[in-house]
C-alpha cells in the first residue's frame, strides 16, 4: 500500500478520496487553485500545493504542475478523481514517465474507450450490442447530415471525446440538424479540445443502466452490479439508484458479463463503468423484454459510486488504492452480494424553474441531515463545501451528494425525502426541493423509469409552491416574535408582546409572496393568546397562532396545521423550510418601505457570470419574442439568451469571448 498519494482534484471527490486514505493510514496531498485557497479539500488533506489560477485550464488541467507537486511532496501515486484529468491519456503516461502510479486504468485503455467512435468499433468486435449509428472519422457536416437522414430521426449527436451530457444534442427533424451540430461541436471543443462527434439513433423510452466493473493486474475482472441513472436533465444525471428496479437475475447476469467482456477487451485495470442504453419495447412492466446497447465506458470512478458501495458494503476507493499498488481484487464474482437498496441525489447550485440555470454565491446556511455517516442503512453526504463557502462560476455546479440506504426501495425513498427535507441551503438557488418533487412523482415511486421522466412530469415538478402564503407568513411572524422576545429587556414597558391594560392590540405585517403583495394582522388578545389573519376578503385565512422554539426551528400551529419550520432571515427575505417543502417570503418594513421602482425595460442582462460565446443578431435587427439573441458559457455549459418581447436591437455591448459578470447588460433592445 502507498504511504502518500496526491489527489489531483477538488470538491467532494477530493474529500471522499482523502477520507478513505486517512482510514487506511495513507497521507494525502491536495492541490488547489486561487479560487480554492480556503476550500474544504485543502483543509482535510495532510498537505496542500497551489497550482495556479481559478480557471481549470490554469490549474486543475495543468498536469505538469500536478506532477511537480507530487514529486516535491514525495507522493508515490496520483488519484485523479473524476472530471478534469481523470480520463486524460497523456496525463496517465506522464505519471508513469515521472515514476508515479496513476490510480486508474492504463493509458491504452483510456485511449481505447475515451473516443466514443473507437470504443464502438471495439465493442462491435467483442460482440457487445450497439445502437445503430455512425461512428466514423469523416466529420464533414454534409456527410454527417446524410448519415442522420439514413439512420432516421430522432437522432442523438454526441461529442466523441465527451461525457456528462456536454457536447450532446437530440435532433427531432432534419432541418434542425445543422444548427444542433454547430452547437454540439462548439461545446465539445470548449470542454474536451476535440469537436469530433458521432450520430446515433435516439432510442425511445430509454433507460440508462450502467455496470460497475473492476479489474486488477493479475487478470481478474468482476462486475459489482448495476446502477439505474435514467432520471436526467440536460443529459446529466439527477437521481441514481442501485440495484436497478425491475432488473431480472438473467438480465443482470447478461449485462454484467457484457460489461466484463468490454473491460477485458482493453485489458482494463481499476474502477470503471460500462454504460448501457436500455430499450423497453414491452413497456415499464415487461423487464424480460428489455434490450440493452453499449453506450460508452467511463474509465474512472463515477460520481454515483456511493450507491454501489451502499448495496455491496465495499469501499471502492480502497479497492482502487489496493489494485493500483499491485494487490489482487479482494473478492471474486461469486463472493459479491446485493443488500438492500440505495439512492443518490445530486444537490446542485442551480434554478430548476429557470431551465436549471447554474447559480453562484455564498452558502450562508448549509445545514445537512442528521446521522450523516458512511455506513449502510443510514444517510451519507459526500460534500466538498462548508457553511460560508462560495460556489464560484469556475467549476461544476454540484454542491454535494446525498445518499440513502434502506432494506427496500420504498424504505430508501422515504429516507431520501426525510433527508432532503432536513437539507437547508440559503444564499443561492439549489435543486433540493426539485429533487423531493421528482422522488415523489408516481412515475419514480412506481419505478416507471426512462430518461424523459422529468420532461413528462414537468407539470408537477416546476413552479410549485408547497407551503403556501398562510403557513409561510405564520412562520415568518413567529420567527420575528421569537427574535423580539430574545432581544427585549426585562422592563415590561419596553416589550413588544402586546402587553396592555385594556382592550386589544393589533399589529399589521406586509409581505411579498409569489409575486404578489399580502397583508397580515396579528391580534394580541387578553390572557396572552395570539390571533392571526393572513390575506383579505374571501381569501383570508385566520385562527389562533401558537408557536414555540425547538432545537433547529419552530413548532408551529396555525389554521388547522401543525408543523415544524426553520426560518432563516437574509435581509428582508425569510427562507422557510418545513416538512411540506421550502419557500421564500419577503417582509416589508412598513416604516422604511417607499414602494417598488419600475423595472427598466428593453435590457437584457447576463443571468450569471460567464463568457459571451456569440450573438445571433446585430444592431438594427428586428426580433420576435423567444428568438435566440446570444449564447453564454458558464459552469461548462452553454446557455441561450432569448428575446423577452418583440423589438429592435439597438446596440450590442460586448463581443464574443468577453467575460461578463452576473447582471451585466449584454445588449439594448427597443421593445415594440
Amino acid at each position: 500500500m502507498f504511504t502518500k498519494i496526491l489527489i489531483a482534484n477538488r470538491g467532494e471527490i477530493a474529500c471522499r478520496v482523502a477520507a478513505t486514505a486517512k482510514r487506511l493510514g495513507v497521507k494525502t496531498v491536495a492541490v488547489y487553485s486561487d479560487a480554492d485557497a480556503n476550500a474544504k479539500h485543502v483543509a482535510v488533506c495532510d498537505e496542500a500545493v497551489h497550482i495556479g489560477g481559478s480557471a481549470p485550464k490554469d490549474s486543475y488541467l495543468r498536469w505538469e504542475r500536478i506532477i511537480d507537486a507530487a514529486k516535491a511532496t514525495g507522493a508515490q501515486a496520483i488519484h485523479p478523481g473524476y472530471g478534469f484529468l481523470s480520463e486524460n491519456e497523456d496525463f496517465a503516461k506522464a505519471c508513469a514517465d515521472a515514476g508515479l502510479v496513476f490510480i486508474g486504468p492504463p493509458a491504452s485503455a483510456i485511449n481505447a474507450m475515451g473516443l466514443k467512435a473507437e470504443s464502438k468499433r471495439l465493442m462491435e468486435q467483442a460482440q457487445v450490442p450497439l445502437v445503430p449509428g455512425y461512428h466514423g472519422a469523416d466529420q464533414d457536416p454534409a456527410m454527417l447530415q446524410r448519415e442522420a437522414d439514413r439512420i432516421g430521426y430522432p437522432v442523438l449527436i454526441k461529442a466523441s471525446a465527451g461525457g456528462g451530457g456536454k457536447g450532446m444534442r437530440a435532433v427531432d427533424k432534419a432541418e434542425d440538424f445543422a444548427a444542433a451540430l454547430d452547437s454540439c461541436k462548439r461545446e465539445a471543443i470548449n470542454s474536451f479540445g476535440d469537436d469530433a462527434v458521432l450520430v446515433e439513433k435516439y432510442v425511445q423510452r430509454p433507460r440508462h443502466i450502467e455496470i460497475q466493473v473492476f479489474g486488477d493486474t493479475h487478470g481478474n475482472c468482476v462486475y459489482l452490479f448495476e446502477r439505474d441513472c435514467s432520471v436526467q436533465r440536460r443529459h446529466q444525471k439527477v437521481l441514481e439508484e442501485a440495484p436497478a428496479p425491475g432488473m431480472t437475475p438473467e438480465l443482470r447476469a447478461r449485462m454484467g458479463e457484457a460489461a466484463v467482456a468490454a473491460a477485458r477487451a482493453v485489458n482494463y485495470v481499476g474502477a470503471g463503468t460500462v454504460e448501457f442504453i436500455v430499450e423497453q419495447p414491452g413497456g415499464y412492466d415487461a423487464p424480460e423484454q428489455m434490450k440493452f446497447y453499449f453506450m460508452e465506458m467511463n474509465t474512472r470512478l463515477q460520481v454515483e459510486h456511493p450507491v454501489t458501495e451502499a448495496i455491496t458494503g465495499l469501499d471502492l476507493v480502497e479497492w482502487q488504492l489496493r489494485v493500483a499498488s499491485g494487490e489482487p481484487l479482494p473478492l471474486k464474482q461469486e463472493d459479491l452480494r446485493i443488500t438492500g437498496h440505495a439512492i443518490e441525489a445530486r444537490i446542485c447550485a442551480e434554478n430548476p424553474d429557470n431551465n436549471f440555470l447554474p447559480a453562484t454565491g455564498a452558502l450562508n446556511v448549509y445545514a445537512l441531515p442528521e446521522c450523516v455517516t458512511f455506513e449502510r442503512g443510514a444517510v451519507r453526504v459526500d460534500s466538498g463545501v462548508r457553511q460560508g463557502d462560495a460556489i464560484s462560476p469556475f467549476y461544476d455546479s454540484m454542491v454535494a451528494k446525498l445518499i440513502v440506504h434502506g432494506d427496500t426501495r420504498e424504505q430508501a425513498l422515504a429516507r431520501l425525502d426525510e433527508a432532503l427535507a432536513q437539507t437547508h441551503i440559503v444564499g443561492l438557488a439549489t435543486n433540493v426541493q426539485f429533487l423531493r418533487r421528482v422522488a415523489k412523482t408516481a412515475a419514480f415511486a412506481q419505478a416507471k423509469l426512462d430518461t424523459a421522466l422529468i420532461q413528462r412530469e414537468q407539470a408537477v415538478l416546476f413552479h410549485q409552491e408547497p407551503v403556501g402564503l398562510p403557513l409561510a407568513a405564520a412562520a415568518a411572524i413567529a420567527q420575528t416574535l421569537l427574535q423580539e422576545r430574545a432581544s427585549e429587556a426585562a422592563d415590561p414597558f419596553s416589550r413588544r408582546d402586546g402587553f396592555h391594560t385594556h382592550g386589544v392590540v393589533q399589529r399589521r405585517f406586509e409581505f411579498d409572496f409569489g409575486g404578489a403583495h399580502a397583508k397580515a394582522w396579528l391580534t394580541y388578545e387578553r390572557g396572552g393568546s395570539l390571533h392571526l389573519a393572513v390575506g383579505e376578503g374571501d381569501a383570508a385565512v385566520a385562527g389562533p397562532l401558537v408557536f414555540a422554539a425547538i432545537p433547529g426551528g419552530i413548532e408551529l400551529q396555525f389554521a388547522g396545521q401543525r408543523t415544524r419550520a426553520a426560518v432563516y432571515a437574509q435581509g428582508e427575505v425569510d427562507h422557510v423550510f418545513t416538512p411540506l417543502g421550502a419557500t421564500q417570503i419577503t417582509s416589508i418594513d412598513l416604516l422604511a418601505h417607499s414602494g417598488e421602482s419600475a423595472a427598466e425595460g428593453g435590457r437584457l442582462t447576463a443571468p450569471m457570470p460567464g463568457k459571451v460565446v456569440s450573438f445571433a443578431v446585430k444592431a438594427g435587427d428586428a426580433v420576435t419574442k423567444g428568438q435566440p439573441l446570444a449564447v453564454m458559457e458558464a459552469m461548462k455549459m452553454e446557455h441561450t439568451i432569448a428575446a423577452p418581447a418583440d423589438g429592435v436591437v439597438q446596440e450590442l455591448l460586448y463581443a464574443p469571448g468577453d467575460q461578463v459578470t452576473e447582471g451585466a447588460e449584454l445588449l439594448k433592445l427597443v421593445v415594440a
